[in-house]
């Protein structure tokens, strides 16, 4: 008789189908380091991202008019060796008034380990709702992070991109940042450029 009852009647419904309901997520997420998990040690180099942040820049690229947006990026923890990414942006009018959603986007930047010790090397994912998935490599030099595209994954419906190269530095406690991209047709060109000042964390 074999001590998994579905073995010997592969009809039988699996043993968490009628399992009483859980209680939510146990484990805490934090974009302020006073409060929640304590910052895997890996990170320490990073400290500096984590937090809320929310400013406005301004986009363009050669195949579309320049616009001004505004942003927000939250970058959090959860006491593993990796930080959580997270923006949503919107479009301004000549008054900075919200015009509609803009550009959303999540991922991971992950510090390389030689053994347990953080290099200051980046292995960096972003994902988007409209298709597109990039895989940077970078290196951390201070306060300042270059990141250059090793992968880009669209799905058939995607927009056509090729490239991408981000630079991303605090300055004066504030979080600055350019993104050239390569698409549709396009060489590396720039398209964002931004300045975000810390509003919590």
């Amino acid at each position: 008789m074999s001590a998994n009852p579905s073995d010997d009647n592969p009809l039988a419904p699996p043993p968490w189908l009628n399992a009483p309901p859980v209680d939510p997520y146990p484990y805490e997420e934090s974009h302020d380091l006073r409060v929640g998990p304590k910052l895997h040690p890996t990170l320490d180099g990073l400290l500096p991202y984590i937090g809320v942040w929310r400013g406005r820049g301004r986009g363009g690229y050669p195949t579309i008019e320049d616009f001004d947006f505004a942003q927000e990026i939250r970058i959090s923890h959860d006491g593993r060796p990796f930080l959580f990414y997270e923006s949503r942006a919107w479009i301004l009018d000549e008054q900075s008034r919200p015009v509609r959603p803009a550009g959303r986007e999540v991922g991971w930047w992950r510090p390389v380990l030689d053994g347990e010790r953080a290099t200051d090397e980046l292995e960096v994912l972003m994902t988007t709702p409209t298709g597109v998935m990039e895989l940077y490599l970078g290196r951390r030099n201070g306060t300042q992070i270059e990141l250059v595209t090793d992968a880009v994954v669209r799905t058939s419906t995607a927009k056509e991109v090729t490239a991408g190269h981000r630079l991303f530095g605090i300055v004066e406690g504030a979080l600055l940042y350019a993104q050239e991209m390569a698409a549709v047709g396009q060489g590396l060109n720039p398209h964002l450029s931004a300045r975000l000042v810390r509003v919590g964390g």
